[in-house]
């Protein structure tokens, strides 16, 4: 295990598989990115010859060398061959990006990769995932809109999205590992990796569900570093979010609260309060709203906070992280206001666009700073109040 999990964040080759030319496709914005990295990148793509000036390769079999790290960004039906592919090229560390496995109900292909990897003996970070980040490396595989400073504090979360948000805050980082449907490999797996890291002080975990609970204390009383937790789903709506979101069913969060004092991680209700940054506060004077967003972990945490203020929230809209101010458009025609509208800053995402989209009855709560700055902006000159640090 120690030298696969070492390949997902001290890699020297990564094969990308469903590399694009296209900025705004999810394989075009991982090489885009990718390119800041010192070690090989190979593009992967059955058609063209060249990928962003790099040689592109019609499989992973087609590349004649080691291959340290392959990270899948295809449809998911095809993932399986791919996985296949993987194993006979014995590649052992494997990301896969790719959505539409047991958050969309399709346990039975998400069981079939498992299957796959055991076979091969591959292991597995994702599906549904958002990719790894080691800034000391320029190692960026995530379509967050910033990529952070080096700095000593790990985050490691099931939601994505999250990422994308503090990212983009004046924060360094000595690493970030986004851990999807929790196909195989699991927060004790990377707590355990992390307390061995010398550039690390303090985990932060955003926790939809935990795998395996003893193992996850044990991995936590053995941390020589200093651990924080925020879980989501207190309430039954944010509960309900998490579900769709990764597959997670949140058991009782009195079972979890106990699990944490057991582990004697420090829980809190916000990313903010982990980072010892002053959250803002809530409150907007509505009794009930609609949620629209493109994180669906925010989502759960913010309605969380709208419950506890008493805000009742009817539906939540996930548009996902792929979303342009369009969707947001379509999204906001489709919905009875109040509207609380979430925004968090991906390769993606129109901030600015999105902020032209508020009228009244719709709060705005675009997480971030530097990649919603204009947007921000341009909401205080119409004297609407944003929220950007509220979870």
């Amino acid at each position: 295990m120690k030298n696969s999990l070492q390949n997902f964040l001290n890699p020297k080759s990564i094969a990308v598989i469903g590399a694009s030319e296209n900025p705004k496709k999810v394989g075009g914005i991982l090489i885009e990115k990718l390119k800041q990295f010192k070690g090989k990148i190979i593009p992967i793509n059955p058609k063209p010859k060249k990928i962003q000036n790099l040689k592109c390769y019609p499989s992973i079999l087609d590349y004649r060398k080691k291959i340290d790290l392959a990270i899948i960004a295809i449809p998911s039906k095809f993932v399986n061959k791919i996985l296949i592919q993987c194993g006979k090229k014995k590649i052992k560390s494997v990301i896969i990006i790719s959505a539409g496995f047991a958050e969309t109900g399709k346990i039975k292909l998400q069981n079939q990769i498992l299957k796959t990897a055991k076979k091969f003996k591959i292991r597995i970070l994702g599906p549904n995932c958002f990719g790894i980040a080691n800034p000391r490396l320029n190692l960026d595989t995530t379509f967050a809109n910033s990529s952070p400073k080096k700095g000593n504090i790990t985050f490691l979360s099931q939601s994505g999205a999250l990422w994308s948000y503090i990212a983009d805050l004046d924060i360094g980082f000595s690493g970030f590992v986004s851990l999807g449907n929790m196909t195989d490999l699991s927060f004790s797996d990377f707590i355990e990796y992390f307390n061995k890291d010398k550039n690390t002080k303090k985990i932060i975990l955003y926790i939809e569900k935990i795998k395996k609970g003893k193992r996850f204390i044990e991995a936590c009383l053995r941390s020589k570093k200093e651990i924080y937790v925020i879980k989501a789903g207190k309430s039954k709506k944010s509960s309900e979010q998490t579900i769709s979101h990764t597959a997670s069913l949140a058991t009782d969060f009195r079972i979890y609260s106990g699990i944490f004092k057991q582990a004697k991680v420090k829980q809190v209700n916000t990313l903010t309060e982990a980072l010892n940054l002053k959250p803002e506060e809530i409150n907007f004077k509505i009794k009930k709203a609609n949620i629209i967003t493109n994180a669906g972990g925010a989502a759960a945490l913010i309605t969380d906070l709208c419950e506890k203020k008493k805000i009742k929230i009817n539906q939540i809209k996930d548009i996902l992280g792929t979303a342009t101010s369009e969707d947001y458009k379509k999204a906001i025609s489709k919905t009875k206001k109040p509207i609380i509208l979430i925004l968090t800053p991906q390769k993606m995402s129109q901030p600015l666009e999105t902020a032209k989209l508020v009228s009244k009855d719709i709060f705005p709560i675009f997480l971030g700073k530097k990649s919603i700055s204009k947007a921000k902006d341009y909401l205080n000159n119409k004297s609407i109040k944003i929220l950007t640090r509220v979870c």
